[in-house]
């Protein structure tokens, strides 16, 4: 491969384009981040309601519908 010699202005523009490169990246990542939060709780949340449905049928001497879901 042959090495080229790139101009100062050159060299910045490209420099500066990396730079917002990366802070898109940082935020894509900061996303899914959140994203992977947001599933756990959602996660547990299903958990709870379906801990106190259970409760609540208890309570009336009922048995609930029992549906499985894909886990």
């Amino acid at each position: 491969m042959e090495r080229r010699d790139v101009p100062d202005r050159q060299l910045d523009a490209l420099l500066e384009r990396l730079d917002r490169i990366a802070d898109r990246l940082e935020r894509i990542d900061g996303r899914l981040e959140a994203q992977e939060g947001f599933v756990q709780v959602t996660r547990e949340l299903r958990a709870l309601t379906d801990s106190l449905n259970a409760v609540a049928y208890a309570a009336l001497g009922q048995s609930p519908r029992v549906r499985r879901r894909a886990g």
